[in-house]
């Protein structure tokens, strides 16, 4: 009688938990290295038999029978099951111990031969079909649970006749019944986007009612002879009056010639959102005839409203501009009242004859702003300062309606949270 194919013989006999020995001739020994042939329960094969196991790079139409040199020996094929939890250099020196200096599994395939011998895979794209059999690879074992029994129609290394017939499956009729029950009460898996859509339409009742109360007193207070809403804080009545004459607010810039922002170029600026070099915008002004700018300008910022009607509303807001506190005494005693900005160069010189010298209390009353070019480096000046640094690109124009909106936003945001009756509205 023939031996069974060793590969599944070592698999059964692992899933099996089966006794693995070897022997020498006709000695029992315990070093693999030494041994000549394994004792696979109730087979004892020699260790350099061939498997049905794959060498890299080989063909997969070779025949593990008479092309021995493209699959791997048993003893390979056992020794990386035995050593399957050693580390790698571990398992290589134990191989190359044995003998298997270039004919053993390497590491990166180890694992996936392992996980099919011990079952946990039944495929494995390496391991060739037994010769005339149409069973793939990691069929169920042949004869009992517990051990290996190969009877004499089984499939030998040499026998092509012993291959099953192939046979036409045909669904019973109750398990075809059965299916169409199931299939009944499974429940249809749906992707995100109808999951995300849902069954019921959006409704936010909830919230309107939430704030029917607010939304009453608007509508009350914009009818025409409407009593005015009660103050929410406790402003000096003389602010109420100024703010009832429509004051408008002040920006401080720095008199430096080094300044980024002057008052050369910060009108168009800010109006126009275009930067222009103060050198280049002097000249212009120059060559208009303007030989010396004014000590105050005032700056119209355009402010678009779209009502809940769609109806669009634009109006223009006014602030001025000065460098010095002889320009801001123009406006009277409580000029530091109006102002919301000081932009800086990081220059403390700046700050001397103002209200508050010290920047930090300067920037606790006032919201500062820091102008520098994109490729400078930080100020280490300004890090201790409650100041804001916008970036201006040297070259590229087309970013600066980005920069002069963040500014806007940046100081409505300070206005209306420290300085609300300054604040413009259109």
């Amino acid at each position: 009688m023939s031996l069974p194919d060793a590969l599944l013989a070592l698999r059964h006999a692992v899933q099996a938990s089966a006794t693995i020995s070897y022997k020498r001739d006709t000695e029992t020994t315990s070093n693999l290295s030494r041994a000549s042939h394994i004792n696979i329960p109730p087979h004892s094969f020699p260790k350099s038999t061939p498997t049905r196991f794959l060498k890299p790079g080989a063909s997969p139409s070779s025949n593990f029978a008479s092309d021995a040199d493209n699959f791997f020996s048993l003893e390979a094929v056992y020794l990386a099951w035995l050593l399957k939890d050693a580390p790698g250099a571990e398992y290589m020196k134990a191989a190359r111990e044995n003998g298997l200096m270039v004919g053993f599994v390497s590491v990166t395939e180890r694992k996936a031969l392992v996980e099919w011998l011990e079952g946990k895979t039944q495929d494995h794209d390496r391991i060739v079909p037994l010769i005339g059999s149409t069973t793939p690879p990691g069929s169920p074992r042949l004869g009992s649970s517990t051990t290996i029994r190969m009877s004499s129609s089984a499939v030998t290394l040499g026998d092509a006749t012993a291959s099953p017939s192939k046979r036409r499956y045909v669904a019973d009729a109750e398990d075809v019944e059965v299916v169409k029950k199931i299939k009944a009460n499974e429940i249809e898996l749906r992707d995100r986007n109808t999951v995300l859509r849902g069954i019921k339409p959006n409704n936010f009742a909830s919230v309107r009612d939430a704030f029917a109360d607010k939304l009453k007193k608007l509508k009350e207070s914009s009818k025409p002879g409407a009593a005015a809403p009660a103050p929410t804080s406790t402003i000096d009545p003389k602010l109420q009056a100024r703010k009832a004459r429509n004051m408008e607010p002040i920006i401080m810039i720095s008199s430096s010639p080094t300044a980024l922002i002057t008052l050369h170029n910060v009108k168009r600026f800010l109006q126009e959102a275009v930067f222009e070099p103060s050198a280049e915008a002097r000249a212009r002004a120059t060559s208009e005839g303007n030989t010396r700018p004014e000590d105050l300008l005032a700056i119209y910022r355009t402010l678009t409203n779209i009502s809940p009607s769609g109806k669009q509303t634009i109006s223009h807001a006014r602030y001025f501009v000065v460098d010095s506190v002889e320009a801001l005494s123009k406006f009277g005693a409580d000029a530091w009242d109006r102002v919301i900005c000081v932009m800086t160069t990081g220059q403390a010189w700046q700050f001397r004859p103002y209200k508050w010298n010290d920047p930090r209390q300067l920037f606790h009353h006032v919201k500062g702003i820091y102008f520098a070019w994109t490729n400078d480096p930080p100020n280490p000046k300004i890090k201790d300062w409650n100041v804001t640094e916008l970036k201006i690109d040297p070259h590229r124009r087309h970013v600066d309606k980005s920069v002069v909106a963040h500014f806007w936003k940046i100081l409505d945001t300070w206005t209306l949270a420290n300085k609300p009756w300054l604040m413009k509205t259109p």
